[in-house]
């Protein structure tokens, strides 16, 4: 009796995968590697870089010295939630967007350069 309940056993597996086929779980691996792959080469540092950039901007205060994405030069006067406002000369005073900002006078740049 029981070796019927083990040939039976023994046939529905045959049947679940047939000849020539390798396991369906087997198959999602290279799947499964791809997206860890895409994720860890990515999207995880693109989540870092987002992160240190919008760190970066809401630490923004009155008196800093930055540049801007299109060159200007110019110290913060006043922030806004949106904008901020540089003075780049004697009595010359800019509203530019707060994402325009890209990092301190004289550092590297915080924000990377597009298609970098």
């Amino acid at each position: 009796m029981m070796s019927r309940e083990v040939v039976e056993a023994g046939s529905v597996l045959a049947l679940s995968t047939a000849p020539g086929q390798a396991n369906p779980l087997i198959q999602l691996i290279p799947f499964a590697l791809v997206l860890a792959i895409f994720y860890f080469i990515i999207l995880l540092p693109m989540k870092r870089r987002q992160k240190k950039v919008q760190e970066f901007l809401s630490g923004l205060k009155a008196g800093d010295r930055v540049i801007t994405s299109g060159g200007i030069f110019g110290a913060i006067t006043k922030l806004s939630e949106q904008s901020v406002q540089l003075q780049v000369a004697q009595n010359v005073r800019l509203e530019v967007a707060r994402s325009a900002i890209i990092g301190y006078q004289g550092q590297d740049p915080v924000v990377p350069p597009q298609g970098s």
